[in-house]
C-alpha cells in the first residue's frame, strides 16, 4: 500500500504548538514535510516543538508568532513563510479558541473574539497562503472545525456558529480555488483528548464520553493527524471542497435512548 509522502512540502500550521495542533505538525514532520509552526501565547512550547522536529525527522522548522485574528499579524506570519520555506503548499488552519457562557449573558467582546479566532483567522491565513500558491501551481488548504459545525450545544452558540460558517467557508473557497489547482477540505473533530482537556474529561466523567460515542473511545490527537496529512498528501488529489467528520460516530448518536427490543440468544 502506497505511505503518505510529503517529502520537499512546505507546510503552515496555525496554533501549532499544543494539543492537536502540535500532533499534526509532528505527523507531517514524520511523512517528510517542512513546518512552521504558528503560536500566539506559548512560544517555549513552540520552540521545544521545533527542536523535536528537526531532531526527531530531519525536516527544517521553524516557529513563528502571530494573533491569526489580526490582518497585521499574518501578513508578517507570510513575510516569515516567504523568508524560510520560499512558499507554502499546505496550509492547516488550526489556531481556534472555545469559551462558555449562556446566550444571555454573552458580551460583544467574546463574541467578536470566537467570530475572529475562529472563523475571520483562516479567511485571512487562507487567502495570503492562496495568492501563493496560486502563483505556485497550486496547495491544499485544510480547516479545523468541529462537529458543531452541525451539532448545536448549550453555551457555545458563538463557537458553534463560528465552526458553522467555516464549514461553508471552505466550501465556497474550494469552488473559487480548484481553478488554481488549490484543494480545500475540513476536518471536523468530535471529543479528542489532549493534554489540556484530559483533567475535564475526566471530572465530567470519561464513562459518560464512551457510552455516548459509539466507537466507545475518546478519539486521540493521532486520529486527526493521520488523516490530515493523508489529505494533504497527493494520495487525496481528487478530493475537493469535502467535510470529514473524525468522531467514533459521535454526531450520529443524538438520540440516546434505544428502543430495541432485546435479541434471543441464538
Amino acid at each position: 500500500m502506497e505511505s503518505i509522502d510529503l517529502r520537499g512540502k512546505k507546510a503552515l500550521v496555525t496554533g501549532g504548538s499544543q494539543g492537536i495542533g502540535a500532533g499534526i505538525c509532528i505527523k507531517l514532520a514524520a511523512c517528510g514535510a517542512d513546518v512552521l509552526v504558528n503560536y500566539y501565547s506559548n512560544k517555549e512550547k513552540a520552540e521545544e516543538l521545533v527542536s523535536e522536529l528537526k531532531k526527531n525527522y530531519g525536516v527544517q522548522a521553524w516557529s513563528v508568532y502571530a494573533n491569526v485574528a489580526k490582518s497585521s499579524d499574518v501578513k508578517k506570519m507570510f513575510l516569515t513563510v516567504d523568508e524560510k520555506m520560499g512558499g507554502v503548499d499546505i496550509l492547516v488552519n488550526n489556531a481556534g479558541v472555545e469559551t462558555i457562557n449562556h446566550v444571555l449573558d454573552l458580551t460583544e467582546e467574546e463574541w467578536d473574539k470566537i467570530i475572529d479566532i475562529n472563523l475571520k483567522g483562516p479567511w485571512l491565513c487562507a487567502q495570503q497562503a492562496g495568492l501563493r500558491m496560486e502563483k505556485t501551481g497550486g496547495g491544499v488548504i485544510i480547516n479545523i472545525s468541529s462537529i458543531h459545525d452541525v451539532v448545536p450545544r448549550k453555551g457555545l452558540i458563538h463557537y458553534c456558529s463560528a465552526k458553522a460558517g467555516l464549514k461553508m467557508f471552505s466550501k465556497c473557497l474550494s469552488l473559487e480555488l480548484a481553478e488554481s489547482n488549490i484543494r480545500v477540505i475540513s476536518v471536523a473533530p468530535g471529543a479528542i483528548e489532549t493534554s489540556m482537556n484530559r483533567e475535564e474529561i475526566n471530572n465530567f466523567g470519561r464513562d459518560k464520553f464512551e457510552k455516548w460515542i459509539p466507537s466507545g473511545n475518546i478519539g486521540e490527537v493521532n486520529d486527526v493527524a493521520n488523516s490530515v496529512a493523508f489529505l494533504a498528501s497527493d494520495l487525496a488529489s481528487y478530493i475537493h471542497g469535502a467535510d470529514l467528520y473524525i468522531d467514533g460516530g459521535y454526531m450520529n448518536n443524538t438520540i440516546q435512548y434505544d428502543p430495541r427490543p432485546t435479541r434471543k440468544e441464538s
